[in-house]
């Protein structure tokens, strides 16, 4: 059984799993070896509740096991933790877990660790990123209130009434209800990502030290991290999951950029590549120096550029449309990416099932004379800034969409590269950017629901650019407690159509992800969530 990222029928992916490297399982594997992958330097401490990006998940997915996770093959569900998740109404849900499970430090695994994972990470003080996941749980409201609407600016939010949600019950050491406050169908989809995981007592008791060494339940146990150089990860050869890794030793190197990664993984001095960078696309030039050992399939990613809406002149919907339909994706596709990334025409990834063709409509069309009548309207005749972070391997495209705003609307654009990605999203975060930026979006479950609800309804985890409509808050909300898969997809695309009045985030495009191995690594391949699939690596 192979590990990844549940997915009942009802909203299956329709994922193509393409050629992903060596099909054959060799005879001899040396379980003792270590391997070495890229990653980008976390943003935050690795506490799964507090940690939304990508850089953090690829530690803390093999660190910790949930209730359910979605094979690598084909991203459909299966249990991990859980026993059972049984429901009648879609409202309350009855979770049993597997006994006999322990985190790294030989404590068990209860019913009472994921509640209380998941009050803490909901309780609004705690001022986690992943609070809005369980926004859907009765009582989110008391632990997590909202904002007030502040005319003078920013204000304290009020203080919690509530420390749990009343809708997580423990009923014994294995056993837990969760009611939400609407029946909401895709809930059991959503809890195999990260920010659901168990956490030990021990977090509880001194959240310091369980940062400077965090303690899971999964497959791998943590060794130690130097902040900018890497992470070590070692087998928990305790592990009671059946998803076993073949190799004993993971060490997450973060690289400065994408390209100095790439010339140590043909130099065999890196293991995996998950994404190669533009100039090993460029002519194909991959193919020269790795041969057999590319790696690729459809991935479950796109690209963005999002907008501080928090800053002129980037509140300005017309001057977002100009710079729309000033960007040439075709032309860019083919020409930095080698036809391996295709134009977006929407928000939803077109693997998802519901996915509509077409949906941001002409302002995701290169159309040179309305993006200049766009500009006009607008009023603006200053200068544009993408900005972005400068270790994955986003400059080509970076400055060649600058270059196709500038040479279309025929005013001044530039890149402006930035820091590592967790200073980046750091800034992200703290609503620090100063011009647009780069942005994307791996899911975290393949649903419909997952490329909207996060991204864009109003003060969701991932809402960076501070975007909010009410109108649109309240079709997701209707989309969600819809009583059919179909009714809840026609919702969801309504609520879709709506992002391409505002525009808050470009679509660009999604991607065939070309990723490569090292010769030590017989057999690796990727998950349609373009990572590496752990549990199916063989090592020389």
């Amino acid at each position: 059984m192979s590990r990844a990222r549940l997915v009942p029928a009802a909203v299956a992916v329709a994922l193509a799993a393409a050629a992903c490297g060596s099909a054959d399982t060799p005879a001899a594997s040396n379980t003792e070896a270590g391997i070495t992958i890229f990653n980008t330097e976390p943003e935050n401490p690795l506490v799964p509740g507090n940690t939304t990006e990508v850089g953090g998940s690829r530690v803390l997915d093999p660190l910790f096991t949930g209730l359910v996770e979605y094979r690598a093959e084909d991203a459909q569900p299966q249990n991990a933790m859980a026993e059972s998740i049984d429901t009648t109404d879609s409202k309350v849900f009855t979770v049993k877990i597997k006994q006999g499970w322990l985190f790294h430090d030989g404590t068990p695994v209860t019913a009472k660790s994921f509640v209380d994972a998941w009050n803490w990470t909901a309780y609004g003080p705690n001022a986690t990123q992943g609070a809005s996941f369980f926004s859907q749980i009765d009582g989110f409201d008391a632990v997590h209130p909202k904002d007030p609407d502040g005319a003078d600016g920013p204000q304290a939010p009020p203080a919690p009434t509530a420390e749990t949600l009343s809708g997580l019950k423990v009923v014994d050491d294995h056993t837990f209800t969760i009611t939400l406050s609407e029946a909401f169908a895709v809930f059991p989809v959503t809890i195999g990502y990260e920010v659901f995981s168990p956490l030990p007592e021990s977090f509880f008791k001194d959240r310091m030290a369980f940062e400077k060494h965090p303690i899971g339940n999964g497959p791998f146990k943590y060794v130690s991290r130097e902040v900018g150089a890497n992470i070590k990860l070692t087998r928990n050869d305790d592990y009671q999951g059946t998803d076993k890794p073949k190799f004993k030793d993971l060490t997450l190197k973060v690289y400065q950029s994408r390209e100095s990664a790439y010339a140590d993984l043909v130099s065999n001095n890196l293991d995996f590549l998950e994404e190669l960078p533009p100039n090993a696309l460029a002519g194909r030039q991959y193919e020269t120096d790795l041969g057999e050992r590319v790696v690729q399939r459809e991935t479950l990613n796109n690209q963005t550029i999002a907008f501080p809406l928090y800053l002129k002149p980037y509140d300005n919907v017309d001057l977002r449309r100009a710079i729309s339909m000033a960007i040439n994706r075709e032309e860019i596709t083919r020409v930095i990416f080698e036809g391996t990334r295709k134009p977006a025409d929407g928000w939803v990834h077109p693997l998802m099932k519901g996915y509509q063709p077409g949906q941001c409509g002409e302002y995701c069309t290169f159309n040179p004379e309305k993006a200049k009548a766009a500009l006009a309207k607008s009023g603006y005749t200053g200068e544009i800034v993408l900005l972005s972070n400068t270790d994955s391997g986003h400059t080509e495209w970076a400055e060649a969409v600058v270059n196709s705003i500038k040479n279309t609307l025929g005013i001044e654009a530039r890149f402006a590269p930035s820091t590592s990605f967790g200073e980046f999203r750091q800034k992200v975060n703290a609503h620090e950017m100063t011009g647009m930026y780069r942005a994307g979006w791996i899911a975290d479950y393949p649903s419909i629901e997952n490329w909207l609800t996060p991204l864009y309804r109003t003060g969701s985890s991932s809402n960076d650019g501070g975007y909010s409509n009410p109108a649109l808050d309240a079709k997701l909300a209707e989309a969600d407690k819809a009583p059919s898969e179909e009714e809840a997809i026609e919702l969801y695309l309504e609520a879709e159509r709506m992002l391409a009045e505002d525009l808050p985030v470009l679509p660009l495009w999604t991607q065939n992800t070309i990723a490569g191995r090292s010769d030590r690594l017989k057999v690796a391949n990727l998950d349609p969530f373009r990572t590496l699939d752990l549990y199916t690596v063989e090592v020389a």
